[in-house]
């Protein structure tokens, strides 16, 4: 049980209770792999003493259609230190990280999310806790250098990032979903309660002190990379449309850039008809109307786009469905029946208290029963 001290900030008189969390959507050929490197780095975190022996390992099933989960229930069988969430159905690499924090995390001083195919380097997680324990609420991994990507992605996650400083949207530049966050932190986090969710622009949001450590990206060692670039384009909109309304303000000065230019055509037409020549101008015309329609359905695109954003929010539906839990904790008296509380179902009772606060206790209230 983390104690008050853990809650208000780090404890230096005791190592951090880590847990490390992979998000994995079929990742088959990589559970064993990163699990063996990621409980090896506790092992020696814990005999180090910078990691308590508590330190766990928590594996999220996002809708895999492969043997993932038969793998990761083989790991949490195997391992002491290993914990195994499935999700119903596919809800996306954001959400399995809100999975396995709002199961996990409240027991936890400090929680690291990783993905599973160790791209990021799991061992900054060393200069990580040295952040924590010189009181720093969030630590982000960040890559040193794209030099191992292509020109194109280079290019296109430089203008992205550039895009989103000029909207007002708060990011930590090659950041990914690599980073620490405190139990406080955790706790903060827990109150945001959007469905479209965007977390490299949540987390900068949550204040409290922050740093970041800097490492190389490694090639992947087995599969292939699951974000493709359909995936890739609807997490950036999510990135832009979540945090800045600009786009749809850029649309208004369109528009009165567009009243300028009739004004001028008005001036332009009213001369050449007084003058005697409005046979001449069909190209013109045609250009404009297909300009002007472009840019209509354009702008309804994007308003579009914010209004579906609303359509979801409003509808209050859970951010995941948890179906089975393995792993030890289940073995303390909570089985999975018991413990999915819906989980997926954030925001704020009647009486202003968090729904995550609420799932906390009751599973503390379950430990001391059993």
């Amino acid at each position: 049980m983390v104690t008050e001290k853990a809650r208000s900030g780090c404890d230096e008189a005791r190592p951090c209770r880590l847990a490390i969390v992979v998000p994995c959507h079929n990742e088959e050929e990589m559970v064993a792999t990163t699990v063996e490197r990621l409980a090896s780095l506790l092992a020696g975190m814990a005999k180090a003493g910078v990691a308590d022996a508590g330190s766990v390992v928590i594996l999220v099933d996002d809708g895999s259609s492969d043997s993932t989960w038969r793998e990761i229930r083989r790991e949490c069988e195997a391992r002491k230190n290993v914990r195994g969430i499935k999700l119903c159905a596919r809800s996306g690499h954001q959400n399995a990280i809100m999975a396995a924090l709002g199961r996990h995390a409240w027991d936890y001083d400090a929680t690291v999310t990783i993905d599973a195919d160790l791209q990021d380097d799991p061992d900054c997680i060393y200069e990580m806790l040295e952040r924590y324990q010189e009181g720093c609420d969030v630590v982000y991994g960040v890559r040193r250098c794209r030099a191992s990507d292509s020109w194109f992605k280079r290019f296109t996650a430089q203008t992205y990032y550039r895009v989103l400083e000029r909207l007002g949207v708060r990011t930590v530049y090659n950041h990914s979903d690599f980073r620490l966050l405190s139990l406080g932190a955790w706790r903060r986090l827990s109150r945001y309660g959007e469905r479209n969710l965007y977390l490299r622009g949540i987390v900068p949001l949550l204040g409290g002190k922050q740093a970041s450590v800097y490492y190389d990206r490694s090639p992947r060692l087995a599969g292939k990379s699951k974000y493709d670039f359909p995936k890739m384009m609807n997490f950036a909109v999510d990135g832009v449309t979540s945090f800045s309304v600009k786009p749809v303000r850029l649309i208004f000065t369109v528009g009165l850039l567009f009243l300028l230019v009739s004004l001028g055509v008005l001036i332009y037409s009213l001369v050449r008809y007084f003058g005697g020549h409005t046979i001449e101008g069909w190209t013109s015309l045609m250009l404009s109307i297909w300009l002007c329609t472009g840019i209509l359905l354009m702008a309804l695109g994007v308003i579009g786009e914010y209004i579906g954003k609303i359509y979801s929010e409003v509808k209050q539906r859970p951010r995941y469905d948890i179906e089975e839990e393995a792993g030890s904790r289940n073995a303390e008296g909570i089985t999975a029946s018991t413990a999915v509380v819906d989980s997926g179902a954030s925001g704020f009772t009647e009486s202003g208290e968090p729904v995550a606060d609420i799932e906390k206790t009751s599973l503390e209230t379950a430990r001391l029963a059993d």
